[in-house]
């Protein structure tokens, strides 16, 4: 019982005043987003907000990272455009409770531990393309209009870049927001405003069933969106854990977050919300602004629906300019720049997965597509270069009757045609002793290649002796080889 009072004191306590004023920041910033992805989704903008307000409150109780914020995102958004044009918004909630579904699912299976395959430089390239997505996601705003929008925009960044040096007690894109806030009502500014972008809710969401027959069609027609949201929620949300995990210097766990995500989709499908994920645009403002506990995504969630719904003719007034320098700064802040400076002291296969990572993310605007052609590059790499490893030196013993070979390393798909090339299959001897105490057969192809290499001796009348094979190998060849079964050589010479 102390343990978990401690646990609780640690996530939710620990942090009070920096966890409630990253809130605050975070909370301004997301209504922006959230109406900008509900647009984005073809929906109605209160559709982002109550999405950005469950999902964020949900997941502050039932997440595995404290301080990572989750909300409406647009990677969510540009996977639903589709289904909402084709079949319209019920169908869309009836697919936010499914991918809550499938990611439960993908918790209990323990499939967020599928993040140890994810190298370094594919996340590093996730970074890198999410912060330049978050960047162009910004000119929009900064394209076609007056100077005052850029001095403002100016004006922004440079307190937030200005104001730590008088105080890091409040956060600095909290004091952007109320300061342009203030000129352009006092000033009376024509510059677009957070009011601009759509109509702000002005009531609580309810609680009710989507609006679809229950039946096959509807499943057939739901499932594939709700795949895609799943796996894509589950990879961004993985990825910006290991990002807060870093940022935070403290561990998560991606099982439970997994199934928080899943909980959270489930219960904003319900309140008439679009599935979501982890941002880590708002989770590095979290951060940055002093957040650390569960208590920053609470504070949040609950100020982002409160501000809509009853401070919605102050919070429409809020300039996009403000907006526009903070999410600037959490693009300069989330890229690594170490990542650049390092690209020739880096090994050229690491380099080559980051930026194609960047390059396919950013070209498609799927995460998803960027992440896996950048663990399939790191997968090929790393199977090239184990492949090279492979050793296999010969001796002769017995006064020239019989041939040692003795292999070193990995014996699998890449290293197969390097281990059967070791072999002189021509020279005449008696014996040939195959020793294999220091190597390990991994795959079919493998044993395959042994199978040849011993059939091919055999056929040319030598006695062949595979020795030193350890258990894991051992069970692979008696399953899979040929060459100790009857009619062998037969069967290679076929």
């Amino acid at each position: 019982m102390p343990m978990n009072f401690s646990v609780l004191k640690q996530t939710w306590f620990a942090n009070i005043r920096g966890d409630l004023l990253a809130g605050i920041v975070v909370a301004l910033a997301l209504i922006p987003e959230a109406i900008a992805f509900s647009i984005i989704a073809g929906v109605d903008p209160k559709v982002g907000l109550y999405a950005s307000f469950s999902i964020c409150v949900i997941i502050a109780f039932a997440g595995g990272r404290p301080g990572m914020i989750s909300a409406a995102t647009g990677a969510m958004a540009l996977v639903m455009v589709t289904l909402v044009k084709e079949h319209g918004l019920q169908y869309l909630l009836a697919a936010t409770v499914l991918t809550g579904v499938l990611q439960i699912l993908a918790g209990v299976l323990k499939l967020g531990a599928l993040m140890r395959f994810v190298s370094r430089s594919v996340i590093t390239g996730f970074v890198n393309a999410l912060a330049i997505l978050i960047f162009m996601a910004q000119l929009p705003e900064l394209t076609n209009v007056s100077w005052v929008v850029y001095a403002m925009t100016a004006a922004g960044l440079a307190i937030i870049y200005g104001f730590p040096y008088i105080t890091k007690a409040i956060p600095s894109p909290l004091v952007t927001i109320v300061v342009l806030t203030a000129i352009s009502m006092v000033m009376g500014l024509d510059i677009r405003t957070v009011g601009d972008m759509g109509e702000l809710p002005s009531s609580l969401p309810v609680f009710l069933l989507p609006d679809v027959p229950l039946n096959l069609e509807t499943l057939k027609i739901i499932f594939p969106y709700a795949a895609t949201l799943a796996v894509v929620g589950l990879l961004e949300s993985m990825m910006t854990a290991s990002i807060v995990d870093e940022l935070t210097d403290t561990p998560s766990n991606k099982n439970r977050e997994c199934m928080g995500q899943g909980v959270a989709n489930i219960a904003t499908g319900f309140i008439g919300g679009m599935a979501g994920c982890a941002m880590i645009g708002q989770s590095v403002i979290n951060v940055k602004s002093g957040g650390r506990g569960r208590l920053s995504a609470l504070t949040a969630g609950t100020l982002l629906l409160t501000m809509v719904v009853f401070l919605g003719p102050w919070v429409s007034q809020i300039p996009m300019a403000a907006l526009v320098a903070v999410m600037i700064m959490v693009s300069i802040g989330t890229f690594s720049w170490d990542s650049v400076r390092k690209l020739r002291e880096h090994p050229p296969s690491s380099s080559i997965v980051m930026i194609a990572t960047v390059v396919v993310t950013v070209s498609t605007h799927d995460l998803a597509k960027g992440v896996f052609v950048g663990v399939l590059l790191s997968g090929i790499f790393f199977a090239h270069k184990v492949g090279r490893v492979l050793r296999v030196d010969s001796a002769s013993e017995d006064g020239g009757n019989t041939r040692v070979y003795r292999v070193v390393g990995q014996v699998f798909f890449a290293s197969s045609e390097a281990f059967l090339a070791a072999f002189d299959f021509k020279e005449v001897v008696q014996r040939v002793r195959i020793d294999v105490s220091r190597a390990h057969f991994w795959d079919i192809t493998a044993v395959s290649a042994l199978d040849k290499a011993v059939l091919k001796l055999r056929r040319e009348g030598t006695e062949v002796e595979v020795v030193g094979m350890d258990e894991a190998s051992a069970t692979l060849v008696d399953r899979f080889a040929i060459h100790d079964k009857p009619g062998a050589v037969e069967q290679l010479m076929h």
